[in-house]
This record gives C-alpha cells, sequence and structure tokens, in this order.
C-alpha cells in the first residue's frame, strides 16, 4: 500500500519567490506525483513507468508532455471543440526542454515505458510556469521508485538592466536582453537553450553559472524530500550482456571499422562500408548461428559499441574526422539568394551535404498567427516553419506533418532571427519564412537560420545586422581527459559525440544557442573554448554569405504587397465602416484592398492597407483620405444625387457627408428648380455654402458656380 502521507518543502531562490513542492494529496496511483507551488501557479506533475521491460529496444521509451489546463487562467478554450486537444507549438517546445534535460540521466539498460505528464492547473498573471516545469517533473520522478540519476532542475536566467535574474516575473521579462533556460543536475549542467540581444560568449557562459547556483538549491530540496519520503529504487530485469562476445566483437570488426574512419570518405559512401561490414559478417554464419536471434541481436549491438568507440577513438588519436577535416575546419559553403522569382525573398544555403531552400512571404496585419493558450494569448508576426522531408535523408516515411524535433529546429531559427528584426514602423509585414531541408548530413537548422536570412535580405526586410548559426560538439574521454571540441559537426559526430551546441550571432554577439550534453562533468573551460571557436566558425560563414549579399535590398521586390497605415480619428472610424460594414467593403472591392483597422489608442486609429500594386494603393488611400476629411465651407465638390424631394436635393459631396441643394440654390434663374433638372445618381459641380454649427446640417449651392 502507498504511504499516503503528504510531505512538502519550501525554498526561496532569493527572487521573492517562495516555492512549494509538495507530494501525498493527488494523484496518487502514479508511481510519483508532486504540486509545485509558486505564488497563484500551480503545477502538477505525474510519472509512470511499466515494470516491463522492452529487451533489445536499444531506445528508452520515454513520452513527456506538458500542458496547460485553461481553467488555470479562468478562460475557454478558442476554437468548435472548446476543450484542450492536441498540444500547442509551445506546449511541445516546453515538453521538449524536459525530455531533453531528464532523458540523459534514466539507466542506460531501463527500458521500461516511462510517461511524465505536467499540467498548469492554476496560473499567475506574472509568474512565468515555463521556469518550473523541470522542477515539477524531476521531484516527481525523484520521489517515484524509478531508477533515476538526478535530481535536475531548469530555471530561466534573463539579463535585466546589465543584472542576471533568476525566474524574473514575465513584466520583467520584456526587458531582458537575454532570455535563456538552463538545466542541471546538482554537479553538471546538461542543456541550454534561449535567444539573446547580441550578448557575448563571456556573458553567455556566466548566465550560465548563475543558472547553475540555482538549480543546485532546487536539487538538494528534491533530495531531502526524497529521503523523508523514503521511497526505494525499483530493481528491473537488466538485459542480456555477455563480455566474451563483446570481446569477440571487437576482435572482428574493430581494424575494419578504424580502417573507414581513417579514411576520408562521404556520408552514403560511409555508411554503405560500415553496413557492409555486418552484411559479410551475417553472410559467413552458419544456419545454426543465424538460428540463434538472441546471440545475433547482442552481436548487433556490440557491432554497434565497436563504431562508436572505435570511430571516437580515432577522431581523438588522430586528430582528424570523418570527412578528413580539421576539428575547427567548416565545409564548404555556397549560398544563392533570389532563386524563387516569384516568392517575395528566397535563398539557396548549402554547406557540404545539408542544404537548405529557404522562403519569405509579407502578409498583412490579418495573417498574424493567433496564439490562444492559457497563459500567453495574443499574435504573433513573425513566423517561421521547418520542414524536414524525409528525402533529404534518402529514406522513404509518411508525411505526417511537422514532428516535435521540426518544431523546435523552428523555434531555433526563429529565436536567432527575431533579434535582428526591424521595428514594426519599419517593417509592417507579417512574415513567414519557410525552410525546406533539401538534404541533411548535420545542423540543418543551423542552415535554416543562414538561408533565412539571406531570404530577408533578399526580400528587402531592413534587418539590423546579418546572422549566421554553427552546430558545435565534442568528443571526450573522460577517463585520459583528452577531448575534441568539433566546428560545424556532421550527423555521424552528432550521433557518437557529447555535445550537440547549437550557436548563432551576429558579427557583434549571440542571438541564440541551444545545448545538449550527453557526458557528466563537463567544465566551463571546456564550454568556453567551444563558444570561442564557434565563434571563428560563425564569422567564418558571415564571410561566405556576403558573397551572395552583402545588405538587404534597398526596396521591396514589384510583386511583393503594397502595404501602408494611417492614422485617423477615432470619431471618423464609423464613416470608414459605413452602415452593416457597406463603404469598407465598397472600398476593398474597388482597389482590390485588404483594409483592417485597429483598436483605438488616446482617440486615434491605425488604419492598415494591404493591396497588390501601388496604383491599388493609390485609389485605396484617396478614398479613405476623402471619407475622413473635413467639410470646408467655400469649397468646391463633385456631389452625387443621392435622392430628390419637393423643395430640392440632396447630394453627397464626401462620403458619407450629404447637404442639401434648395431649389433656390440651383441657379439665379428662379424659374429653373432643383427637383426638376436633377434626378438620382446625376453627378452636379457644387459649393458648400454653410455649415450650421448647432445642427451640423450642410447648405450646397449650384449657382453661386455660374455668372449672374
Amino acid at each position: 500500500m502507498k504511504n499516503t502521507k503528504i510531505y512538502t518543502k519550501t525554498f526561496d531562490l532569493g527572487n521573492g519567490q517562495e516555492v512549494s513542492i509538495e507530494t501525498g494529496k493527488l494523484a496518487k496511483q502514479a508511481d510519483g506525483a508532486v504540486v509545485v507551488k509558486i505564488g497563484k501557479t500551480m503545477l502538477l506533475a505525474t510519472v509512470v513507468s511499466t515494470k516491463e521491460q522492452r529487451i533489445g529496444a536499444g531506445f528508452l521509451p520515454l513520452t513527456v508532455d506538458y500542458q496547460e489546463k485553461f481553467a488555470a487562467s479562468g478562460s475557454i478554450p478558442g476554437g468548435f471543440l472548446k476543450r484542450e486537444a492536441r498540444l500547442s507549438n509551445y506546449e511541445i517546445l516546453i515538453s521538449r526542454l524536459i525530455d531533453r534535460a531528464i532523458r540523459p540521466l534514466f539507466p542506460k539498460d531501463y527500458f521500461s515505458d516511462i510517461q511524465v505528464l505536467i499540467s498548469l492547473i492554476s496560473s499567475d498573471e506574472q509568474i512565468i510556469p515555463d521556469s518550473y516545469v523541470a522542477l515539477a517533473a524531476s521531484s516527481a520522478i525523484t520521489i517515484s521508485d524509478i531508477p533515476f540519476k538526478g535530481p535536475i532542475s531548469e530555471v530561466r536566467v534573463a539579463l535585466i538592466n546589465d543584472e542576471f535574474v533568476i525566474n524574473p516575473k514575465k513584466d520583467e521579462l520584456k526587458k531582458a536582453k537575454m532570455d535563456i533556460i538552463v538545466a542541471a543536475t546538482e554537479e553538471n549542467v546538461n542543456m541550454v537553450e534561449g535567444g539573446m540581444d547580441e550578448v557575448s560568449e563571456e556573458v553567455l557562459a556566466e548566465a550560465i553559472k548563475k543558472g547553475h547556483e540555482a538549480i543546485k538549491i532546487q536539487c538538494k530540496v528534491q533530495k531531502e524530500l526524497r529521503e523523508e519520503c523514503g521511497i526505494e529504487k525499483r530493481e528491473y530485469e537488466k538485459g542480456m550482456e555477455d563480455d566474451i562476445l563483446k570481446k569477440l566483437a571487437f576482435e572482428k570488426f574493430e581494424d575494419k571499422v578504424e580502417k573507414i574512419a581513417e579514411t576520408p570518405t562521404e556520408k552514403d559512401e560511409r555508411s554503405d562500408a560500415l553496413s557492409n561490414i555486418w552484411t559479410e559478417y551475417v553472410e559467413n554464419l552458419s544456419e545454426e548461428e543465424l538460428e540463434d536471434k538472441d546471440t545475433l541481436s547482442l552481436m548487433k549491438k556490440y557491432f554497434g559499441d565497436v563504431k562508436k568507440e572505435t570511430i571516437r577513438k580515432v577522431v581523438l588519436d588522430n586528430k582528424t574526422r570523418l570527412d578528413g577535416r580539421k576539428y575547427d575546419e567548416i565545409r564548404n559553403i555556397s549560398c544563392e539568394v533570389d532563386y524563387l522569382p516569384s516568392a517575395h525573398g528566397s535563398a539557396v544555403f548549402t554547406r557540404g551535404e545539408t542544404q537548405s531552400l529557404t522562403s519569405v512571404t509579407f502578409g498583412s496585419r490579418l495573417d498574424e498567427q493567433m496564439v490562444d493558450g492559457a497563459f500567453y494569448k495574443g499574435f504573433e508576426k513573425f513566423i517561421l516553419h521547418y520542414n524536414f522531408p524525409a528525402f533529404s535523408t534518402g529514406e522513404v516515411k509518411p508525411n505526417r506533418g511537422p514532428a516535435r524535433r521540426e518544431i523546435g529546429h523552428g523555434n531555433l531559427a526563429k529565436r536567432a532571427l527575431e533579434r535582428v528584426l526591424p521595428s514594426e514602423d519599419v517593417n509592417p509585414y507579417t512574415i513567414r519564412i519557410v525552410s525546406d531541408i533539401l538534404e541533411s548530413n548535420g545542423s540543418s537548422s543551423m542552415a535554416t537560420v543562414c538561408a533565412g536570412c539571406l531570404a530577408l535580405m533578399d526580400a528587402g526586410v531592413k534587418i539590423k545586422k546579418p546572422v549566421s548559426g554553427i552546430a558545435m560538439g565534442l568528443i571526450i574521454d573522460t577517463e585520459t581527459n583528452k577531448y575534441a571540441v568539433l566546428s560545424d559537426i556532421l550527423g555521424d559526430e552528432d550521433h557518437l559525440g557529447d555535445m550537440d551546441f547549437k550557436v548563432t550571432g551576429t558579427e557583434n554577439g549571440l542571438t541564440a544557442c541551444q545545448m545538449d550534453i550527453k557526458v557528466e562533468g563537463l567544465s566551463y573551460e571546456i564550454l568556453s573554448e567551444a563558444l570561442q571557436q564557434a565563434k571563428r566558425g560563425r564569422m567564418h560563414i558571415l564571410e561566405k554569405m556576403k558573397e551572395a549579399i552583402v545588405e538587404p535590398r534597398q526596396s521591396y521586390k514589384e510583386h511583393a504587397p503594397q502595404i501602408e497605415k494611417i492614422i485617423v480619428e477615432e470619431a471618423v472610424i464609423g464613416k470608414i465602416i459605413g452602415p452593416g460594414g457597406k463603404q469598407i467593403q465598397q472600398i476593398q472591392k474597388d482597389t482590390n484592398a485588404k483594409i483592417t483597422i485597429g483598436d483605438p489608442i488616446n482617440e486615434k486609429a491605425t488604419i492598415e492597407i494591404v493591396t497588390p500594386t501601388a496604383k491599388e494603393m493609390k485609389a485605396a488611400k484617396a478614398t479613405i483620405k476623402q471619407i475622413t476629411a473635413k467639410p470646408e465651407e467655400g469649397k468646391i465638390y463633385d456631389a452625387k444625387v443621392v435622392s430628390v424631394v419637393d423643395f430640392g436635393a440632396f447630394l453627397e459631396f464626401m462620403p458619407g457627408n450629404e447637404g442639401l441643394l434648395h431649389n433656390s440654390e440651383y441657379s439665379y434663374d428662379r424659374s429653373i428648380q432643383t427637383n426638376k433638372m436633377v434626378k438620382k445618381g446625376d453627378i452636379v459641380k457644387v459649393k458648400l455654402i454653410n455649415i450650421d454649427q448647432r445642427s451640423g446640417k450642410f447648405r450646397l449651392s449650384k449657382k453661386v458656380l455660374e455668372k449672374k
């Protein structure tokens, strides 16, 4: 029977926010469950792991889902269903942050299914929940019986007024020059992600240190909570191991793998050569050996170990890489802009065997992305989508839309580029960037950053400075302390390496980073070395990009939509819209324009006009200016007859403004009367001779324009 006692631990990170972790009250049938509370924010985290092992799975079957309940903020979901459905992109990104931090800390021979669920069940307007979700997830795992080499936690580190702030409030974050999430155990940092306004490598390293200091406090509290709960970690079935068979695998395969690793080759050639080693081995087995599936499966696993250990050894000992490059050498780069004639901006960026075809499309305010979440609501003017089709790696897979990896890579590229976008008064467009990866062998997200930057400049977007990105790797032998920091890593180097560190920035500083560390004990000295080596690589890539385009084009392309804004008085909005929207619909029909009217601020409203051509823009602006113009006494107008009455006719001399042309004002010849001379729809040139200040009525005259 499970312990039903309630345990609570509280602590303060020094930012004035008391944090409590409670277990034993909710979700008691889960293997582990906690509620983390900060102010009015409450996070429920649960973890369950099956008792059965997936022997021979070769991967950890871990699922992490973060979801925000709309009731947490006292709101109802938008859309037709009115309930929480699939995770939003934001929730997926937070789920990835947790997953990447905890995944390396489960035992390598533990293959039971694990499901971690974190729900925002109550929210506070100023407490940002994603700063605490990993604390909740780790606490649930730590107090459970599931084997785990944690605890871990994550904190947000912001640079505000040149000071580091841990887990700032929502309003404080608006002033931040840097916003990163740091994840770590009590001993080591294992994940970093965030964006920044051209800060230096030294500032980023210092921010990571500050974050780690706060995380140590959280890890200590989790350990204390685990001791109070007193739950022992479970015993689990270990996978088959055979030291003799492993030794045999190294004897059979090591020399062959080493020879391939020492010979610089392309990705496909190298992959085929390694596959042929295993194929040749299987072809020489007897029928009896082939029938022994367990031994064959174990031998294949050891062949994978041989490949990984041997290639790592070759890279460290020979100081050369799989494709023959030096540690800090960047692959060949080619850049081309204006590749797609119909796009508003486009670029092709190729680095080695990685290639991105990226387009930029301009839209209006109507094209903004609506964000409808329990915590964040609003609209986004900058959208970046990253696509990774199977053919980019020579594979066949069903096209099921973007997976979590694609969403994460797109978000990283978006972080990198949005920091250099111009202000809204300079760039009126909603911008959508689409990166289609056509080839992939390492760091397609960084190719997206480079191609996206080139495409923005090709489109004429006045970005502050060009941005490039590079993926850094690391191979370290913890026994000998030999290590190699690798610039512009290959896919194989990512797989067999101990770090994947993506860094983006301008010539003046960093704009985004994403780091995943797979080894314990990475020193800040190695981290600093990687950042400086990355800087040299970024500068090299920027120079290559300048060969295609140095700065943004001076003007948008001819086929780009025209967007202009007009500020009008709040009082005239009704005239522009007209009864039932008739007036604004007519303008849009006549000029092929899209017109949106913003909410009034200080009795002023902004009207955004979008047209396909400059000619249509001129017509739409002229019509709106005519509607919003104030009638001027003494001015001559071409007026349209709206209705005819016994004593004259009513004429619309300005859109939404009608005046009376009395019979006596049609002509000096009194025998000629207005109602006898005009009919509905006629155009008559008249002069506005009087504005009644009390009634607001207008008197028109035709005769004053004639000679007596």
